[in-house]
């Protein structure tokens, strides 16, 4: 058999299933889904994996109504929906004339996809777009239906807290699953103690900030994508003497990054400035590990060193990628403009002048920086002044049109539907509130032992993780006026356990939590996270899912509506 890929689903398909995997499941060939003939290939079986998306199915028709039906022998196709059949698609495919020709079509369904340890994502890119925009409600249904499994595999989770329209629309269909399954009621004992649903809507102002933790900084800088990163080749090139430059590299360079790598594990969620002493910490102990072998006199001891060297050699050039990883970004991190934009955000997000226009951003604009990097301040700077005031926001749109071109009008009406780019209603700015209450900005942040999850941001702490933090202890009883100055409503619901599965809690066992971001996370955010799982006092563990791993760039890019220009 053969299979057609949709180009999106690789990815995450690659972090389940390699080829080698399906090699042995007789998969012979594996083609890219574009239009045209499909390009031959002696199989039997053809497999479409595709999304439910009608573009996709005119593909789809194109491909098998160009298929030659006088060869022998005839091939056989099937498609299967990921994560679920659509009837619009078949019907589509009916009028198209070549639904009959499909002699399967499934559904696989794929909701959560395990990126690391802690993290799970249903990589639904619109999801966002499509809540808050279209009002279309699809991938809360493939949440909730995540949820289920997650629950069928690992126990129900006594406790659901949430806040925002989504989440409780999500808890919303669980409960209501759950009536309509009465057989989904299993005695495993529950590993969660808690869900916690969370809107992305809540905190519009974490994923505007730039990241400042070493992954942080890869996302925002290279774009990590299905924990995969490519990299600028120059600085790989393997240095050989007396050759000088001759034959650099011209392929992107591609690593995986996860935690199955040690070094990466440690150095992944600090903050960019903390990682260079450890970088070097390591390069002493690796150096002395190889010299190790000169004092190796015995043939035991000569056995042992030799047992160990392939972990220090894999040691040795993990270190080596980081390190070249960290001078790329070093090299950015450095720059005056960097800084520059930094400052600003700082400055917005501990609320000085966020009610006037902002000279940096008006010299961007004049000097026509990348317009992602602008949407990105200006809706900080209205986030944290809960929304501009008309003059302001009227500045800000027509310089922004005048100099970009007036096809982005559209984008900015997404951006004030969302919410992250509106004029400022009712004359009063909650942000002030909110950030003191949450102690959202810390003066005083430590970088190199952070003893707060401001140090993700160096001073300011996710809202997101914060809403956690709290409700982990003293609990959202304590912070109640400002939940209800946040989008949304909060809540709270209990799922009866069977008999003989209550928790008894031993002394000093951690919960577990499941924080649910409904709209995408950040890396920075799951790096709080993963410190509060650290923290000796905290009690509590912390397991992510999300629809979408996220950074402002791609965020806003998948709030942008893409307008050709006028021909003439």
């Amino acid at each position: 058999q053969a299979i057609v890929w949709d180009e999106y689903l690789t990815g995450p398909f690659g972090l389940i299933a390699q080829y080698s995997l399906l090699k042995e499941h007789e998969v012979e060939k594996m083609f890219t889904l574009k239009p045209g003939r499909l390009p031959p290939a002696d199989v039997k079986n053809i497999i479409f994996f595709v999304r439910p998306k009608l573009e996709l199915m005119d593909i789809i028709t194109d491909n098998v109504l160009r298929e030659d039906r006088g060869r022998s022998p005839q091939r056989d196709f099937h498609i299967l929906f990921v994560p679920r059949r659509s009837l619009l698609c078949e019907q589509w495919l009916k009028e198209q004339g070549v639904l009959g020709s499909f002699i399967h079509r499934e559904q696989y369904s794929l909701d959560l996809i395990p990126f690391d340890g802690d993290l799970l994502s249903m990589e639904s890119e619109g999801a966002f777009k499509e809540c808050y925009l279209e009002s279309d409600q699809t991938s809360l249904y493939h949440a909730a239906k995540g949820l289920m499994t997650l629950q069928a595999l690992y126990g129900t989770i006594p406790q659901i807290f949430g806040k925002g329209d989504c989440a409780r629309h999500v808890a919303n269909m669980m409960i209501r699953m759950k009536r309509e399954f009465p057989g989904s009621q299993n005695s495993i004992f529950p590993v969660f103690d808690t869900l916690l649903l969370l809107d992305r809507n809540v905190d519009l102002l974490t994923p505007l900030a730039t990241q400042l933790t070493y992954e942080g900084l890869i996302d925002e800088i290279y774009g990590i994508q299905n924990t995969y990163v490519k990299l600028p080749p120059e600085k790989f090139a393997p240095k050989k003497q007396g050759e000088g430059g001759k034959d650099l590299p011209t392929e992107p360079k591609k690593l995986q990054l996860n935690s199955a790598e040690e070094l990466y594990a440690e150095i992944r969620d600090k903050n960019f400035n903390a990682v260079g002493s450890v970088l070097s910490k390591k390069a002493k102990i690796i150096s002395a590990a190889f010299e190790e072998r000169h004092h190796a006199k015995t043939v035991g001891e000569i056995k042992q060193f030799v047992s160990q060297l392939p972990h220090m050699q894999a040691a040795r050039s993990s270190l080596a990628n980081h390190t070249s990883i960290a001078e790329l970004i070093k090299d950015i991190t450095t720059s005056e403009d960097f800084f520059d934009n930094l400052t600003v955000e700082q400055e917005f997000m501990s609320g000085i002048d966020t009610d006037k226009v902002n000279n940096y951003i008006e010299d961007c604009i004049a000097q026509k920086h990348p317009l992602i990097k602008i949407l990105r301040l200006v809706c900080l700077q209205s986030v944290c002044n809960s929304g501009l005031k008309q003059k302001v926001l009227d500045h800000y749109k027509r310089e922004i049109l005048q100099t970009y071109g007036y096809e982005h009008i559209l984008t900015l009406n997404n951006l004030e539907k969302a919410g992250l780019l509106k004029p400022q209603t009712g004359g009063r700015n909650n942000y002030p509130t909110i950030r003191k209450t949450l102690r959202l900005w810390m003066d005083d942040v430590n970088e190199q032992n952070p003893n707060d999850i401001s140090y993700v941001y160096s001073g300011y702490a996710p809202l997101s993780v914060r809403l956690a933090q709290l409700l982990a202890r003293p609990g959202w009883r304590s912070i109640e006026e400002v939940l209800k100055m946040l989008p949304g409503p909060h809540f709270e619901e209990r799922q009866q356990l069977p008999t003989g599965l209550q928790k008894k809690r031993q002394h000093g066992e951690n919960r577990v939590t499941l924080v649910f971001f409904l709209g995408g996370v950040t890396y920075a955010e799951i790096a709080a996270l993963r410190f509060l799982s650290q923290m000796e006092d905290g009690g509590t563990e912390y397991i992510i899912a999300t629809t979408k791993l996220i950074n402002g760039t791609t965020w806003i890019k998948s709030l942008m509506e893409k307008l050709e220009p006028a021909p003439f």
